[in-house]
């Protein structure tokens, strides 16, 4: 059996909200992110900038942090109130959950918790707010993102990954299974009535795959391409334009200076009423991943960002997709 959302959750999570990621040159990253992807400097200090899509009223969805080695720190949600962090802070007490309640800057009650695969989570019921700058179109640059999406989580375990989230509220929009079974390869679990706002996928774990930001539509994200390419990272594109067939969604991926991966988008769709089944997807469909273009190359595959002091293990489910090397006969 599929794993089943619980519709009246220990508290209520709203939305993906934020990553914290550890570069090892702030000033290039910062650059990269602002002129490359298109994002908005919100502020920064001598080891910290803060930044936000031109729609976002939070005063952050990217936080880059100087470091000597560059890692995924936490991957952020937001709550509804600081009741529901004092109420997650009860429900991870009662199930063994490790947590700690900690001081971010611009954020409110603030909670850190490790989810039962390694996945290092922050939950935050405020943040201060900026200026909304998505009719300033004289500031747009490259793919002009407008908010961060979702994330996608590399996990030993996809259903023990799956049934903690759904028990926690999200619901499975799409997923992928092998031979005709539900045995869980990859889930794609939304809160905010969209396709996703965090997923997992069967590999070496944990590790954060990607984060995602919307983009206003599909030319922004040729524009992004040809804006990444004039500036030197034409390499860094890292997969993409295409199509997935999954939360059909327009995509491009790109690798930072530090190789941690973002992937800008356009066009999936609304998944809100309680009576609309998950899509199944089987792993041997070549459309899940893209309905038209190249398969993926094996780095978008098998490499993503580790978070600090988790060891990485090896999947329960030994996959081996079909690659863009294996597609032209690379090896």
């Amino acid at each position: 059996m599929l794993p089943v959302t619980n519709h009246d959750p220990a508290f209520r999570i709203t939305r993906a909200s934020h990553v914290t990621m550890a570069v090892t040159d702030l000033a290039k990253s910062r650059d990269f992110y602002r002129d490359a992807v298109g994002l908005v400097v919100t502020e920064e200090t001598d080891d910290t900038v803060y930044m936000r899509g031109l729609e976002e009223a939070a005063h952050h969805s990217l936080v880059l942090e100087q470091s000597d080695t560059a890692q995924a720190r936490r991957v952020g949600l937001r709550v509804r109130s600081d009741d529901d962090i004092r109420l997650a802070e009860k429900f991870f007490s009662d199930n063994n959950i490790e947590h700690q309640r900690v001081e971010r800057a611009y954020q409110g009650a603030t909670l850190q918790f490790r989810d039962p695969v390694g996945t290092l989570m922050e939950l935050t019921s405020e943040m201060a707010v900026a200026p909304r700058r998505m009719q300033r179109y004289d500031e747009f640059k490259s793919g002009a993102p407008q908010r961060i999406d979702h994330f996608q989580v590399v996990t030993y375990d996809v259903r023990k990954a799956t049934d903690f989230w759904t028990g926690l509220g999200m619901r499975m929009s799409e997923y992928t299974a092998e031979d005709g079974t539900d045995e869980l390869w990859g889930s794609w679990m939304e809160i905010k009535g969209n396709t996703h706002d965090l997923v997992f996928t069967n590999g070496r774990g944990p590790r954060l795959h990607h984060f995602a930001f919307a983009v206003p539509d599909a030319t922004s994200l040729i524009h992004a391409a040809d804006v990444v390419g004039a500036l030197g990272f034409g390499n860094e594109i890292d997969r993409g334009p295409g199509r997935h067939g999954i939360s059909n969604a327009l995509f491009l991926y790109l690798r930072d200076p530090d190789q941690h991966r973002v992937e800008l988008f356009n066009t999936h769709y609304q998944f809100i009423d309680l009576e609309t089944p998950p899509i199944r997807w089987d792993v041997t469909d070549p459309r899940r991943a893209q309905l038209w273009g190249m398969p993926a190359s094996r780095r978008w595959f098998f490499e993503a960002s580790e978070f600090p002091d988790e060891p990485v293990r090896e999947p329960l489910l030994t996959a081996n997709p079909d690659t863009l090397e294996d597609y032209l006969g690379i090896h």
